[in-house]
């Protein structure tokens, strides 16, 4: 059996969350899907599962996080393309999401952009040079902008 991830995020309004990640290239499994929770997948190997609140609090005692006032997570995404990391973010903020949250990363082999779900959680699309992902060819990039720091 191949390793597969699969990301647990809670929601406050599933259809809601369903439509999102549907627009912006998840299917759905209704096999693990029912009003607490759904299941979207994005590949062969990577899954979300959004669960609604009262559902998420079953699996843990800790305190769920506000994703919209805290970050506990960033979740990078691959993309074939830079055409493909506009295409999500431009998707995310046309189906209820926020697009770049964070100012867009462009090093020359490697591009990153980002935007957040309707509750708040961060994704970052990214794309690598595939000579420089493996390692064919030496990183060469822009130096690194400096960090930005956002108001808490």
């Amino acid at each position: 059996m191949s390793k597969m991830i699969f990301v647990n995020l809670p929601v406050t309004d599933l259809p809601q969350s369903m439509r999102f990640y549907e627009a912006i290239g998840f299917t759905n499994n209704p096999q693990f899907t029912n009003e607490q929770a759904a299941s979207m997948v994005w590949s062969d190997t990577i899954y979300v599962m959004l669960l609604t609140h009262d559902f998420w609090k079953t699996f843990t005692g800790k305190k769920m996080v506000d994703a919209k006032g805290s970050a506990q997570f960033a979740l990078a995404i691959s993309r074939d393309s830079r055409t493909d990391v506009d295409a999500i973010v431009e998707a995310a903020g046309k189906a209820g999401g926020l697009a770049d949250v964070s100012p867009p990363q462009d090093h020359g082999f490697m591009y990153q952009r980002s935007f957040e779900d309707p509750d708040g959680h961060n994704w970052e699309p990214f794309w690598m040079d595939p000579a420089v992902a493996s390692g064919e060819q030496p990183v060469e990039h822009q130096p690194l902008a400096e960090p930005t720091k956002q108001e808490a």
